[in-house]
């Protein structure tokens, strides 16, 4: 039979197949909040009900800003559930973004975290006239929003019916809107479908059998607001794992106390986060009680910080993707073959961006677009393409056009190599490659080897004009606390890795480093602020 892939379909099974099954959720109200899954599938259909009564039709777009938490969690069914898209909106965003997407999209509702209610506030008469607004908390907590004709989610949800009849629809209707952060240009949306998603769902969960099984437990510190939390939110009650949402308490200390606690056996975010959690960690001298695996993206994780998590018994596993691939498309899982490999070699195989999922297709091409071989030598731009990678933008016909190759490929814009054994290696972002004298320097390279570097807790590789060179490679560094680090002990560390041309010429100590709004070091504002750097031996 051919029975559409449903969304709805999958909390319906967790609450019926589940039924111990939890969602634990440290609340904006600043406590610690618990239900199962079948209780969530009853307060989802509450909300349903709740969207109904608001004329929210099949189409319509409903955004979120919000952070990680039950909440959240229940608009993701909902909304999607009852044939209306749920658009999660990313609250680091700048305030004229903001202001785009929203207009842009359409949205016809916005659920906002207590949180963000000033940033709603502050641009609310640049928002879509028709729009309406409901604070994610209950009556006793509800601020003065001055916002017009505000609701209250609680309210909406009391005395609806705990059972819902879920639309049955084309399995490839929208139900999600994520916009990348627009580092150049406008922020461009990505639709997914609930075909996409469920499928998405069930490849990463699959990958994962040691943790996505009954009874384990997993903290999303990667945001729901931002290209699904890579899809736990569907992936966890599809296979039985208790989700524990953190909120807004991100911090080192916070997510060490709530993995503790809560004995997460997972933990999914970027590296900046996992630099707080190791600090705090290595301060009190112990892992939090049960945490074993630590699923790491976003952008590439310093060789040094896998090593101190593995040497400390949590397994590292690198993936790699991005919003336009729902977002996950490859995964650091090592083959059986290496897991008898010397400790280094596992590691070699830890910092690439690992093998792709089932349902995703890799190519390498040259300026051409010719394709290049699997040798993990030549290298070139990355296309992708599978049944979770978007076709385009929404509403932007000429992004669109610019995304797909002529075969129907999608252009990542990194440069990278893949070896025969299919592991990926990203170089560079095509935008970021430093090109010194006619040849090609990877910043990401200089960046893992510098933060290996006594002194150094985070850094960036950017590239300064230079008369002679084009281009030379510019070391940008936050010291640790009290430390003063040396570029002649960065160089000496480098060596043996680098050609000394390749190496860095100079470095510049900051107190932190700027980063977009997916907590990404943002090169783009780098290169801005050192335009007019200039370099020790043009001075």
């Amino acid at each position: 039979m051919h029975r559409p892939l449903m969304i709805a379909d999958i909390l319906t099974y967790a609450a019926e197949a589940y039924p111990k099954g939890r969602i634990v959720s440290a609340r904006t109200e600043g406590d610690i909040h618990e239900q199962t899954y079948p209780q969530t599938l009853a307060r989802v259909s509450q909300l349903a009900h709740a969207l109904a009564g608001l004329d929210i039709q099949p189409g319509d777009r409903v955004a979120t800003l919000a952070w990680n938490g039950y909440r959240h969690f229940e608009l993701y069914y909902a909304i999607s559930g009852s044939g209306a898209v749920c658009h999660t909106i990313n609250p680091r965003l700048s305030p004229e973004q903001l202001v785009y997407i929203v207009n842009h999209a359409a949205d016809r509702l916005l659920f906002v975290d207590t949180t963000f209610v000033p940033l709603i506030a502050a641009i609310a008469d640049k928002l879509p006239r028709d729009l309406r607004f409901v604070v994610m908390t209950d009556r006793a907590h509800m601020p003065d929003t001055g916002l017009p004709g505000v609701l209250c989610y609680e309210e909406l949800l009391d005395g609806q019916p705990e059972s819902y009849d879920w639309p049955e629809m084309d399995e490839n209707t929208a139900a999600g809107l994520c916009y990348t952060s627009g580092t150049t240009g406008n922020p461009k949306g990505t639709l997914y479908s609930h075909r996409s998603t469920v499928l998405h769902a069930l490849t990463t969960g699959m990958l994962h059998p040691g943790t996505f099984h009954e009874g384990s437990r997993v903290l999303p510190v990667v945001p729901l607001f931002h290209v699904n939390a890579w899809g736990i939110p569907y992936s966890a009650p599809m296979f039985g794992v208790d989700i524990v949402f953190p909120g807004g308490r991100l911090d080192g200390d916070s997510l060490f106390d709530l993995l503790e606690r809560e004995k997460v056996v997972s933990a999914w975010g970027v590296p900046t986060v996992w630099l707080g959690l190791l600090a705090t960690i290595k301060a009190r001298g112990r892992l939090p009680e049960g945490f074993q695996e630590m699923i790491v993206g976003g952008s590439a994780p310093a060789r040094s910080m896998i090593e101190a998590f593995e040497d400390m018994g949590v397994t590292v596993c690198h993936a790699w993707g991005m919003t336009e691939m729902s977002p996950v498309g490859t995964h650091g899982n090592l083959p059986i073959w290496a897991r008898d490999l010397p400790r280094d070699k596992k590691i070699d195989l830890k910092v690439r961006q690992g093998r792709r999922l089932y349902g995703v297709d890799l190519k390498i091409v040259d300026d051409e677009g010719r394709r290049l071989p699997h040798d993990g030598k030549a290298a070139g731009e990355l296309y992708v393409r599978g049944n979770a990678v978007a076709t385009g933008y929404f509403n932007d016909p000429a992004a669109s056009a610019k995304a797909l190759d002529r075969e129907g490929w999608f252009g990542t814009g990194d440069i990278a190599t893949i070896d025969p054994d299919g592991f990926l290696t990203i170089q560079d972002r095509s935008k970021d490659l430093i090109k010194s004298g006619g040849e090609w320097i990877s910043s990401i390279d200089l960046e893992n080897a510098a933060m290996a570097a006594p002194g150094i807790a985070a850094c960036a590789v950017i590239a300064v004009p230079h008369p002679k060179w084009d281009e030379r490679p510019l070391l940008v560094a936050v010291p640790e606390e009290g430390a003063t680090p040396d570029l002649a002990e960065v160089h000496k560390l480098m060596e043996g890795h680098f050609a000394k041309w390749q190496l860095p010429d100079d470095m510049v100590l900051v107190e932190s480093l700027p980063l977009t709004a997916t907590g990404k070091v943002s090169k783009l504002t780098l290169r801005k602020m050192f335009e007019d750097y200039t370099l020790p031996d043009l001075r």
